[in-house]
């Protein structure tokens, strides 16, 4: 048993907002209160925390938790001018055997001017070796010719469904893969064993544990769901994962009748990910109106709402949620009609209402705004990707960019917001995700002191409740997790300042000093 006393509490539960002292046994919060409940519970450890700040720990509801690990150990692309990606390309070949594969990650054309950079480019730094470099909105993947070979990528391969191969003028392919069409060279990258990846998620989780994580909605695939169950049955997963299942295994999982929900408190299943449309950055977002410097491109739709509503009848049989990608307002448009006919379904055969969401909802019509909240369906977004992509939004998307990344308009119609980074998209720090759902600014305090589009400003409280009730609602687990109260899982954090009291502009800065996970101090400074 643990006594935590002469903290600052901030508990998120209504019945007693701010607390001084708490008292964990197995895993749960026994007792929360004054102080006076050291003289109720003498026994067991005691830890004055000298008037520390004490919240909920912080979950990321949407994360590539492989793709997280592996980008920590490839090629840094998250640079402004083609040539310093090259010229890092050149020095992981000079470290790298002849003819394995170099990878990397976070490359954006847009910060040199939006022109595309060639397979030639990378030829002229890594000849002998197949190079796969993904965009940092991970729709797109730039590779040199050794690895189009590999793949088999000539003039006369089709396009794949739902992909694009961009080509020259002559037809050749120029080594930019949009979409399903990166699955050609995927196909061909040797893959990482579950075995390895679980030894790069030992690594990387205390690093989450520091930034004040203690658990994940994860949407990669089977290899991930492998490695992750490795740590599980070893006792060594001491963070909290909801593993989402690929759309391509939808039939398994139901003929398997698999449920959102199955598994335990460490692990457990959460929704099927589909994927409505492509991106922002390299313009593969389905839209309504052209993009602005592209009058006669809208974007891909990789599914309408007759796709979603066949596929989701199936899941919706069996238990199981959708998580469906939208990024662009067409987009986000079908799957609310897609949504509406799986909810009349669901009413028809007495099922319950399964728990979908609709990660990103980056842009939404104004006509479509209150949808979500009418629907029950759980805007699933990532405030960091707001003051990252403004300068492109307002670019790409003129003055349709005010109902983008719009956060504020969904809670305000009573939407339930589940906030996450989309890391390795961006960089999971949940602080930064506050920062940005509260100022609407960038951590240099750009645009300005209102912020960007200041109307979609979320308070501290609002903020917070994403990272912690909104991911614990999308999982089931609202009953056990998201507060800190009687009868709740003890996962909670120790930070150097309190965001309810500190300048807004420093809520980035936060930095967390101790982490716990189940009644246990998993990492501490």
């Amino acid at each position: 048993m643990k006594l935590l006393f002469n903290a600052r509490i901030h508990t998120f539960d209504n019945s007693i907002p701010l607390a001084s002292a708490m008292v964990i046994d197995n895993g749960c919060i026994l007792a929360i209160g004054g102080d006076e409940l050291a003289g109720e519970f003498e026994r067991g450890e005691h830890e004055n925390m000298r008037g520390q700040v004490i919240l909920p720990g912080l979950v990321d509801a949407h994360i590539h938790l492989q793709e997280y690990a592996q980008s920590l150990q490839n090629v840094d692309c998250e640079v402004e001018v083609k040539d310093k990606i090259l010229r890092r390309v050149m020095e992981r070949v000079r470290q790298t055997p002849r003819g394995e594969w170099v990878r990397g990650h976070g490359w954006n054309q847009n910060t040199w001017g939006g022109e595309y950079p060639t397979s030639s480019d990378l030829d002229s730094v890594a000849s002998e070796n197949p190079t796969c470099l993904t965009a940092k909105s991970l729709h797109a993947a730039w590779v040199n010719s050794t690895a189009l070979d590999l793949a088999g990528i000539n003039p006369s391969t089709p396009d794949p469904i739902n992909g694009s191969i961009q080509r020259d003028t002559h037809g050749n392919p120029t080594g930019i893969l949009f979409e399903a069409a990166i699955n050609l060279v995927e196909a061909v990258i040797p893959e990482i064993t579950p075995e390895n990846l679980a030894k790069n998620f030992r690594q990387i989780i205390p690093s989450l544990w520091r930034m004040g994580l203690t658990g994940a909605h994860d949407f990669d695939k089977r290899t991930c769901f492998q490695a992750l169950q490795l740590l599980h049955d070893r006792g060594d997963l001491q963070f909290r994962v909801v593993k989402s299942i690929p759309f391509d295994l939808l039939p398994q999982a139901t003929a398997l009748g698999l449920r959102s929900g199955f598994g335990d408190d460490f692990l457990r299943i959460g929704s099927v990910k589909f994927f409505a449309d492509g991106a922002l950055g390299p313009h593969t977002g389905a839209m309504f109106d052209p993009y602005v410097d592209e009058p006669k491109n809208r974007g891909i739709l990789l599914m309408d709402q007759e796709q979603l509503f066949e596929q989701g009848v199936l899941a919706v049989k069996c238990g199981l949620g959708l998580a469906v990608h939208a990024i662009g307002d067409r987009a986000v448009h079908e799957v609310l009609d897609g949504f509406a006919r799986l909810r009349s379904f669901e009413r028809e055969y007495g099922l319950p209402a399964v728990r979908h969401r609709i990660e990103h909802v980056q842009t939404i019509h104004p006509d479509d705004a209150g949808r979500l909240a009418e629907l029950n369906i759980i805007a699933s977004m990532q405030p960091i990707h707001a003051p990252s992509d403004m300068l492109m939004a307002e670019r790409f998307l003129g003055t349709r960019a005010k109902y983008s990344y719009a956060w504020k308009t969904q809670s305000m119609h009573g939407a339930r917001l589940a906030f996450g980074s989309d890391a390795p998209v961006e960089n999971p720090n949940p602080f930064w995700g506050l920062h940005a759902a509260v100022t609407r600014r960038r951590a240099d305090g750009s645009p300005g002191k209102e912020g960007w589009i200041p109307e979609q400003r979320l308070t501290v409280s609002e903020a917070i409740e994403g990272f912690t009730q909104g991911p614990a609602y999308c999982s089931g687990m609202e009953n056990r997790l998201g507060k800190l109260s009687t009868g709740f899982l003890a996962d909670l954090i120790v930070v150097d300042t309190d965001p309810f009291t500190c300048d807004p502009a420093d809520l980035f800065r936060i930095q967390p000093t101790k982490t716990m996970v189940g009644g246990e101090w998993v990492w501490q400074l």
